[in-house]
């Protein structure tokens, strides 16, 4: 440990004091809302009002959860039944009335700040940490930086607080130049410096970086690893072990990227120790970490001559997270590609550290689109990107590559409903089954059908689809049969079962459709057997860029995003909802907690918007539970983390709460009915999944 020679006589609990602030839910927009800070800050403060026995008296706790605070683990004890008492919102009148107006008053010889949430860097590379009340004409913040330099001045009482240490769970980006977001200019001024205060400040992240969480614990990791070295310690431990607990976690996280299981630069830097000395990253490690060979100029020019007018192919986040599958490292934390093209991305690899084997993370990449391109039959452009990645690997001796993963099949018949130019009664329809090729299978021609009239076409097809997989091709060619033995293959199931639609339709209950099922007549619904999706393509012409970007941008982020999903409620639809919905790509997907019937506005509004994705409860009507419980997966508190969202699984995941409904039906109508009140999972088999790929649109000619 650093002598403790420093160390006031007097310090101990009584004479510690603390502003601990958690932020998860923010004013501004739900898309800034996160999970993890008011935990995280609650723990601190059960450190503090545990091992370090300050008294609860002597710490402002200020959260702002998601959820209500009573929610949250508040450990059963006097102390922390007393901080639950005195808890506030982490707002910035409370953040301002505790850190200059309250603990200043006190008499005593440490101060701590911990802070857990969003954090920005000004122009002045100030760090300001958003408060709960931050809205879009004026973001309220901490300035940490400015409220640092108030604190040294003599507006604190001279023989007060010697010693002030700043911990902070945040990340440290630029704030955005966008004049939507209006920081203001936020300075506390200050009185006359007073000679021998100490301040130590520890962040979570260099400037620049973003800070992660365990995705396990749901915590910050700085906080994990800064309680980890805190342990038991009291408080004169670990004030005076401070430095050393900083010099512990980074070379913890060096340690990682020496084994190749980390992305990036060390997450943890300290400014200063108590002699405002930077130390943290001179000197630590005698010998350079190991690194993987860059491109040379010859790649670049090669890869310049290759990208050029290449808009990002859809399998770009594949490409770009198998790379560092291939390379023998971890994917990076946050998720989606680092750019808007081809080029930007490889720039990103090629800085990256690369795996323990020397490969730059640009050449499976590569490697990556070049399988796929001639998967999508873009032979010259494989045959290019082959030749590119042979000749850097020859030139850079750089070891084998292993291939990728083969790209999934889906088997999907994609039925047409349009409805007749003169006004006739039922619907033209046209079916086409998509496989490795695709094809057309049916037409009603000039003869309109009522929906039960298609309904009995799509299960004959599905029947002919079946029977002609055994020795056909992928897409349900009808090849002959195979002799047994040697060639013979399963029936190949049909997947998805896409129904391009008027826009009035798109609330029917094509998932409905009863189905044979086995013997004895049984019938399923035909949204427990295949995935049932609605389109309506023809509605989107005059949204067509936007309904192209959200869909490109959604790959980008390989489905998952913080952004990617928006629950919209009655108050919400408006008719300005489409407007909002279309000034920039997030939200990709919509789940609709409404009591109005689709049609009302809620529709339109996703239309006009350009979301290529939204679910909704058929009819209108609150779903029990609420869309997000029943499709995302539960974070590590056990709510659902729509982060963790995987949108363009959505159509299988739909599926499965179909079958888990009809599970329930089925197990509540075996025991009489009994207790069924309390499954409100029934309510699943009534969700809609509108699923407009534009990527994939056969037969775009009208059917009349």
């Amino acid at each position: 440990m650093t002598p403790a020679d420093f160390l006031p006589a007097a310090l101990g609990p009584q004479r510690t004091y603390a502003l601990v602030a958690g932020v998860e839910r923010y004013d501004i927009s739900h898309r800034w809302n996160l999970r993890g800070p008011a935990r995280d800050a609650l723990r601190f403060a059960r450190w503090l009002t545990g091992p370090a026995e300050v008294p609860p008296g002597n710490v402002r706790l200020l959260l702002s959860p998601l959820d209500d605070p009573g929610a949250l683990d508040w450990t059963d004890s006097p102390a922390m039944t007393a901080l639950r008492t005195a808890c506030r919102p982490a707002t910035e009148e409370n953040v301002k009335s505790a850190l200059l107006d309250e603990l200043p008053q006190c008499d005593g010889d440490l101060l701590w700040i911990f802070w857990a949430g969003h954090g920005y860097l000004g122009p002045r590379q100030e760090l300001m940490l958003p408060c709960s009340d931050a809205r879009p004409s004026q973001i309220r913040h901490l300035n940490l930086d400015s409220a640092l330099r108030w604190w040294r001045t003599d507006l604190v009482k001279q023989r007060r607080f010697p010693l002030q240490a700043a911990l902070v769970d945040s990340c440290r980006v630029d704030a955005p130049r966008d004049t939507r977001w209006n920081f203001g200019n936020t300075d506390y001024g200050g009185g006359s410096s007073v000679p021998g205060r100490r301040q130590f400040r520890l962040y979570a992240s260099r400037e620049g970086e973003v800070a992660q969480n365990d995705p396990e614990r749901g915590a910050g990791r700085f906080t994990e690893a800064l309680l980890g070295e805190l342990g038991g310690r009291s408080v004169r431990e670990s004030v005076s072990g401070l430095p050393e607990a900083a010099l512990s976690i980074h070379r913890a996280f060096q340690e990682l990227r020496a084994r190749g299981e980390g992305w990036q630069l060390p997450q943890f830097i300290v400014d200063r120790d108590w002699d405002a000395c930077s130390f943290l990253d001179d000197g630590l490690s005698p010998a350079a970490l190991p690194r993987a060979a860059k491109l040379d100029q010859a790649a670049w020019d090669g890869l310049g001559e290759l990208f050029e007018g290449r808009e990002l192919p859809r399998c770009a986040y594949e490409a770009y997270a198998w790379a560092f599958k291939a390379a023998g490292c971890t994917t990076p934390a946050h998720g989606g590609l680092p750019g808007d093209g081809l080029l930007e991305v490889v720039q990103d690899l090629d800085e990256r550290q690369g795996g323990p084997g020397g490969m730059p993370l640009a050449v499976p990449f590569v490697r990556f689109l070049a399988d796929r391109a001639g998967a999508a039959g873009d032979a010259p452009w494989a045959a290019r990107l082959g030749d590119w990645v042979r000749a850097t690997r020859e030139r850079l001796a750089l070891p084998v590559l292993p291939p990728p993963p083969p790209p999934v099949r889906q088997v999907v018949v994609h039925v047409r409903l349009e409805t007749p130019p003169g006004g006739e009664p039922g619907y033209l329809a046209r079916m086409w089954l998509r496989g490795e090729r695709t094809r057309h299978i049916w037409e009603s021609e000039d003869a309109p059908l009522a929906l039960d009239g298609v309904r009995e076409e799509l299960v004959r097809q599905l029947a002919l689809i079946g029977a002609a997989s055994e020795g056909g091709g992928e897409d349900g060619g009808t090849g002959g049969e195979s002799g047994g033995g040697a060639g013979r293959r399963a029936y190949a199931a049909v997947d998805r079962i896409d129904f391009h639609v008027p826009y009035e339709l798109l609330d029917a209950g094509f998932d409905q459709w009863p189905v044979p099922r086995g013997p004895a007549g049984r019938h399923r619904a035909l949204g427990l057997l295949h995935q049932v999706v609605v389109r309506c393509p023809q509605e989107r012409a005059d949204t067509r860029a936007e309904w192209h970007g959200t869909w490109r941008w959604l790959h980008a982020q390989g489905g998952r995003h913080a952004d990617a999903v928006r629950v919209v409620t009655d108050e919400e639809v408006t008719d300005a909802l489409g407007m909002e919905l279309a000034a920039q790509p997030p939200p990709a997907c919509v789940l609709a907690h409404t009591t109005a019937a689709p049609h009302a506005g809620l529709l339109e509004a996703v239309v006009e918007g350009g979301l290529p994705v939204a679910v909704w409860r058929r009819g209108g009507g609150l779903p029990v539970p609420a869309l997000l419980d029943l499709l995302a997966p539960a974070g590590p508190d056990g709510r659902p983390d729509p982060g963790a969202l995987d949108v363009l699984a959505l159509p299988a995941r739909v599926r499965e709460v179909r079958r888990a409904a009809a599970a329930a039906v089925a197990a509540a109508g075996a025991a009489g009915g009994a207790g069924r009140a309390g499954q409100p999972s029934t309510e699943g088999d009534q969700l809609v999944l509108l699923w407009d790929d534009p990527d994939d649109m056969p037969g775009l000619r009208s059917l009349a």
